[in-house]
């Protein structure tokens, strides 16, 4: 595995710096990789997409548990650095694009799961699209502890909002370790966690992307009555009439709302319009 020694060495004879803007922090301690590697539960053969692969610590590490590893990583002279960490290792194959540009579908055969310490600008974005692709069989990802929180949090918790409701309608999530910024070269601000995340079966009658277009309309403005965000999307006649079959207050915020609750409004507005009540879109 890479030391701090090491990346600096190989930040140094590439010419680079680690890049604020996009969030670069190299893991350096060996332990943090060890843990991460085996909470992902990464076997001999097992297939793992590494998003953010930066100099190769964790991929050094993922490549030593006998994973096979595709390496995204999007910063070109990162990608020369770490082709020269992996070298010709038939184990790991470098893969210098944006991770958003990238049909992973096509480019990481299954089945796979995603193991990666992501960026801290687009952690959360990236971990919503991967979900979404529905092709990994799971995900364990570090990400800052802040956006970890939030990605776990429920009903009450300080960090729940939208984020939560959305990684819920793909996903159970469990924080599993808590990583020290001292982890990290350079060493940044926060502190950050590591995260598991398995996908689950989408329980609901009305489509995902429906519900989720109402989770999102109604954390807009997240202090309003949900009867006046979710205007733009449902008249607010028809919203009373489902939030009253459902037993809600009039007064109810989107924040107190859990993922089966948006499903339930989502479907008593479904059957309203079914039922010719055509001021009610759901899209």
């Amino acid at each position: 595995m890479l030391t701090a020694t090491d990346i600096r060495e190989l930040l140094r004879r590439h010419g680079l710096a680690p890049s604020r803007r996009l969030g670069q922090h190299f893991v350096v301690d060996h332990n943090t990789l060890r843990r991460m590697v085996a909470d992902a539960g990464v076997q001999p053969g097992d297939h793992v997409c590494e998003i953010g692969a930066g100099l190769g610590s964790l991929t050094v590490a993922l490549r030593d548990a006998g994973a096979r590893v595709t390496a995204i990583e999007v910063d070109a002279g990162l990608v020369r650095a770490l082709t020269e960490v992996v070298g010709d290792d038939p184990l790991v194959r470098v893969l210098h694009a944006d991770v958003r540009d990238v049909d992973l579908a096509a480019a990481v055969e299954a089945p796979a799961m995603v193991v990666a310490n992501l960026p801290y600008a687009i952690g959360t974005s990236i971990t919503l699209d991967v979900l979404a692709l529905e092709h990994f069989a799971r995900a364990h990802i570090m990400v800052q502890r802040e956006v970890g929180q939030r990605m776990r949090a429920r009903v009450g918790d300080p960090q729940f909002g939208a984020v939560s409701v959305k990684i819920a309608a793909y996903a159970d999530t469990r924080i599993t370790a808590n990583v020290s910024r001292q982890a990290f070269f350079p060493v940044p601000g926060v502190d950050s966690v590591t995260v598991a995340l398995q996908p689950r079966t989408w329980p609901c009658p009305v489509p995902r992307r429906a519900v989720l277009a109402l989770v999102g309309q109604g954390f807009r403005q997240r202090r309003k009555r949900l009867r006046n965000a979710l205007a733009p999307l449902v008249a607010p006649p028809a919203f009373d009439a489902a939030a009253r079959a459902l037993g809600l207050s009039p007064d109810v915020r989107a924040e107190q709302l859990t993922l089966s609750t948006w499903c339930e409004l989502a479907e008593a507005l479904r059957e309203r319009r079914v039922a010719g009540d055509a001021s009610i879109p759901v899209r």
